[in-house]
């Protein structure tokens, strides 16, 4: 008896956000995954469900995700050039990496990094990629001290959206930390962790604009974080500041090919952490 065993490929895209509600299909609304696999579907001529690394909120970017799918048998013409093709502008395919068949996109991420950016005067050329909050006198420092906090706690329901659709609220934090520009007009937020919650980063935002403008405290964060609660005016941040800028496998390990910081800063290297 044979046994037909089907080919597995990851696929390391990229997409600007702010015409999609989100990655994940959905009725009645656009979303990436619906763009790539009807693209799909058109260019191999079958019907295609892709599997996705996580899921994004609406308008909001990803510079690195990785989805995969299966197939029966090999294409035998350049499927990379094809789908760029006929994807839109604000979708890109990098790579197509041939992968065994138990890797999974979304179950084998080990670590996954947001950056969340904020500009603090209007600015026509950022109003798509960055978040405008116009705010003369943050307190960086104590915002800094809120963003460090989290590291100190595993428990992150008091920041998901729909904390009743998962199994546990835990996230495992590697990394937080707030870096301003030279100028000290844009402000830039990073952090790692194993998993994220619906809408966390984003709130996690929102609480730090709030410790930055002194109507929440650093030790009110704490309070709320222990207790799995934070106050009706704690508000998730815009969507169009968020990213999702690196996802890590124990077996995959691949710097982003989107330069999302050629649009907000320079080089890197003007990022300072406060």
């Amino acid at each position: 008896m044979f046994i037909i065993q089907n080919l597995k490929y990851f696929f390391h895209i990229a997409y600007k956000g702010n015409n999609y509600h989100g990655w994940q299909r959905q009725a009645n609304v656009l979303s990436v995954q619906e763009v790539i696999e009807e693209a799909l579907s058109r260019i191999l001529k079958t019907p295609v469900i892709v599997m996705g690394c996580g899921r994004t909120d609406a308008q909001v970017h990803a510079t690195q995700f990785f989805f995969h799918f299966e197939v029966d048998k090999e294409w035998d013409f350049d499927l990379l050039f094809r789908l760029n093709k006929l994807l839109p502008p604000d979708i890109a395919v990098f790579e197509i990496i041939p992968v065994k068949d138990s890797q999974h996109a979304r179950f084998d991420a080990m670590q996954r990094t947001y950056d969340y950016f904020i500009h603090t005067s209007k600015d026509p050329f950022l109003s798509e990629s960055s978040a405008l909050y116009m705010e003369k006198n943050l307190n960086l420092y104590e915002m800094k001290r809120g963003a460090e906090l989290f590291m100190h706690h595993k428990d992150f329901k008091a920041f998901c959206k729909s904390p009743a659709k998962y199994r546990h609220t835990i996230c495992n934090i590697s990394s937080s930390t707030l870096f301003r520009d030279a100028s000290g007009s844009k402000i830039r937020f990073k952090i790692s962790a194993n998993r994220f919650l619906s809408s966390m980063v984003r709130t996690m935002v929102g609480a730090l604009l709030e410790i930055g403008r002194g109507k929440f405290t650093t030790e009110e964060l704490n309070y709320c974080i222990t207790n799995k609660e934070l106050p009706e005016f704690i508000k998730p941040a815009y969507p169009q500041g968020l990213y999702l800028t690196k996802v890590t496998y124990r077996y995959l390990d691949i710097p982003a090919r989107s330069n999302f910081l050629s649009v907000l800063q320079s080089v890197e290297e003007d990022w300072v952490v406060v």
